[in-house]
């Protein structure tokens, strides 16, 4: 028990002779300013090691990670994009017009779609999915949407 006092003496007096130089990094940021200086500090940590889990610095780039993750969660929330949106954001990034969407069917079927006169079929969001290389979810959701 003694010498589990003495070492909870010895991180506790570190703690307090460096706890100038720590607190920035374990403090909630409250500007944008903060947060970008504490982004900076993560990344320097997980530099330093903090990415290995095996590292001493994983737990501390773990709880600045919790820090920026709250910050994002508060001030930088992405949008929920609905599969319309998705599919519009979508061509417009790869240049392709209506009539560029054989998954789908012909132009006037892609047209009905991003209009909202028609939904998307498994068949289509599983071609759209493969196409673009990303999940099905993003499509998905307009149809169960639409049946709520």
């Amino acid at each position: 028990m003694r010498k589990a006092t003495a070492r909870a003496k010895k991180v506790a007096n570190d703690a307090v002779l460096h706890w100038e130089h720590v607190a920035p990094a374990l403090t909630a940021p409250q500007s944008e300013k903060d947060y970008q200086q504490l982004v900076a500090v993560l990344d320097q940590v997980l530099d330093a090691g903090g990415a290995d889990e095996g590292s001493p610095l994983a737990t501390l780039a773990e709880r600045i990670g919790d820090l920026v993750e709250a910050y994002e969660a508060e001030h930088h929330s992405i949008p929920v994009a609905g599969p319309t949106a998705v599919l519009e954001f979508l061509m417009d990034q790869h240049g392709l017009k209506q009539a560029n969407l054989p998954e789908i069917g012909p132009q006037s079927v892609v047209s009905d779609v991003l209009a909202g006169k028609r939904q998307l079929n498994i068949r289509q969001v599983a071609a759209l999915s493969r196409r673009f290389g990303i999940s099905a979810d993003v499509f998905i959701a307009q149809a169960l949407s639409a049946k709520t």
